[in-house]
């Protein structure tokens, strides 16, 4: 095992555990916006490191075509990094224009 495939394998653990750590957040939290918090940033970040731990996993057999690859995957990274919260915001801004009413701490928690 090399220092990069080690790296690799922790990028790609950590984005597990941040896609997981979402996912309890959207059964967990009780409305519309927490939920889409939790899905925005967890997602976002999950997407990033698994993105960035299989860019440097393709890194091994050093080659130009692998180089060519990792960069391109890079490439996708930015860009989720980008558009992910974009998207997230004009969803919320929708849902504000819709009528969406946030949960207050005096409301009970639906089931």
């Amino acid at each position: 095992m090399t220092i990069l495939s080690i790296l690799a394998a922790i990028l790609i653990l950590l984005g597990l555990f941040f896609f997981f750590a979402g996912t309890v957040g959207i059964l967990r939290l009780p409305d519309f916006y927490t939920r889409l918090h939790a899905a925005g940033k967890c997602d976002s970040l999950a997407a990033m490191l698994m993105i960035c731990g299989i860019a440097i996993y393709n890194l091994q057999p050093f080659s130009f075509a692998a180089l060519l690859i990792s960069f391109k995957l890079f490439l996708v990274a930015a860009f989720v990094f980008i558009a992910s919260p974009t998207a997230t915001h004009a969803i919320t801004e929708a849902a504000l224009v819709l009528g969406v009413k946030p949960w207050k701490r005096t409301e009970k928690k639906r089931p």
